[in-house]
């Protein structure tokens, strides 16, 4: 981070000081108490089950200079904690970022959104990057109206390339990142049905995820897939230049030729297509999942964009490792049993590409879904997971195990379909699925875990690893 006064800080955010040494210097934010260090600015945030503001003494404890509060706080001896006092301190955060975007950093910010795949491309391009320059990249989902500050804050004045995600609750969300982050880079995954429930229909999540490449100014560059119909259709509502990616003919960065090895990870020819360029390279990932080779060819086209060699790519992609916790993790259990947890977050078309890269991994052995509710899909809910419940039975799936009530009309497609019957199983919760899972569990099998982040069912692959710290 680049380093403030309490003074400049309240100056930026219009805040007023309270009991704190005007020129102390802040050299780290956090939104975590936690995880405070010495020097640190502790930003306290109201949420809908707990108050930052509660922590804000177990923060200075651990080291933080001063708080961003919205109000003045006090020890529990009665003495008052060093605080900038604003309005919204999230509102707060995000002026400092912007400030330090505009006037303090020097590097290309590219930012990232999609309906899925955006954490792990995110992850591919900062590993690239990396190798051409120095980069900082958003930590886990850091991909909010918190998180994106918190991302550009820990640039400084040495990075070369910034990498952020951003997500969206609804309309208007990512132009409000947009226009903290400025990016030089904006690029779109694709647009699936995630938060269709809450905004009806995948046209309209479209034009949330587009306001990232409609605030990009000409001097950007819009990376788009042209594999989504949704996301080709960008290319009008942009100022700035466009370079597509896909696995379609006419994309300027290509992928041809993508095969799987045993455990499901995609090779391929990456091609640059650009105008001006020709040129092609064998590309292997150490990610399992033929749905990555999106995501690979998203992180290329931005790199590729800012001026990184095809060779540079190329080696940074086949580096790469995963980054991510619970995104398609593959591991063994003591008991010898292939755990696949991709237990982060779940929609209709990442569960779709997690279901086809376990049959691939499989190779013969059994099969076992694990998986439980996709939610924010509204009115779409019922027919989605009763397409789910289908195609485990049309892939050929061994066992598909259904946890939670919300997965009951999956469970009982997959039994109702074809000659499926005691293939299919309901467990209401997640210690009735591990007692089935202990039970009929043999070496050999191969095990995904998939559901909504909100359903909890990283706990199954970690009692299953006896991963359990």
């Amino acid at each position: 981070m680049i380093p403030f006064s309490v003074r400049e800080i309240a100056d930026v955010v219009g805040g007023r000081m309270s009991s704190v040494d005007p020129e102390t210097m802040v050299r780290d934010v956090t939104v975590d108490s936690r995880a405070a260090g010495s020097g640190a600015m502790y930003v306290a945030i109201a949420g809908e089950r707990v108050d930052g503001h509660d922590f804000a003494e177990a923060a200075e404890s651990a080291g933080c200079v001063v708080c961003l509060t919205d109000r003045v706080l006090v020890r529990t001896d009665g003495s008052s904690l060093p605080c900038v006092i604003v309005d919204d301190p999230v509102l707060a955060l995000g002026r400092l970022a912007r400030l330090v975007r505009i006037d303090r950093l020097t590097c290309k910010v590219v930012a990232i959104t999609g309906s899925s795949g955006k954490t792990s491309t995110k992850d591919l391009l900062a590993f690239t990057l990396a190798g051409i320059g120095t980069t900082v990249r958003a930590e886990g989902s850091f991909n909010t109206e918190v998180g994106v500050p918190l991302t550009i804050l820990a640039a400084d004045e040495r990075t070369e390339f910034l990498v952020v995600e951003m997500g969206m609750r609804g309309e208007g969300h990512i132009s409000y990142l947009v226009d903290i982050a400025r990016p030089d880079v904006g690029v779109v995954v694709n647009v699936g049905s995630a938060h269709i429930g809450m905004l009806g229909t995948r046209e309209a999540i479209a034009r949330a995820k587009g306001e990232l490449v409609a605030g990009l100014p000409a001097t950007a560059t819009a990376v788009l897939n042209t594999d989504d119909t949704l996301v080709r259709s960008m290319v009008g509502s942009t100022a700035a230049a466009v370079v597509t990616f896909g696995e379609s003919a006419d994309a300027d960065v290509r992928a041809t030729d993508v095969r799987l090895d045993a455990e499901a990870r995609p090779s391929f020819t990456l091609t640059d297509g650009r105008p001006g360029h020709d040129e092609a390279v064998p590309v292997s990932l150490q990610f399992s999942g033929e749905h990555y080779v999106s995501n690979a060819l998203a992180a290329a086209a931005a790199a590729l964009s800012l001026g990184g060699s095809l060779e540079q790519v190329a080696d940074g992609l086949r580096a790469a490792t995963p980054q991510s916790r619970w995104r398609m993790e593959v591991r063994e259990s003591p008991d010898g049993v292939t755990i696949v947890n991709d237990a982060y977050n779940a929609n209709p078309e990442s569960m779709r590409a997690a279901l086809k890269t376990l049959v691939a991994m499989a190779a013969g052995r059994r099969t076992w879904a694990v998986l439980g509710e996709m939610r924010e899909l509204g009115d779409e809910s019922m027919v989605e997971h009763d397409a789910i419940g289908r195609l485990a039975v049309r892939l050929d799936i061994s066992r598909l195990l259904c946890v939670g009530a919300g997965t009951r009309v999956m469970h009982l497609a997959a039994s109702n379909e074809g000659s499926w019957g005691e293939e299919s199983a309901f467990a209401p919760d997640v210690e009735s699925a591990l007692l089935i899972l202990r039970e009929e569990l043999r070496p050999g099998d191969v095990v995904l875990v998939k559901a909504s982040r909100s359903v909890g069912l990283e706990r199954i692959a970690a009692e299953l690893l006896g991963d359990l710290s």
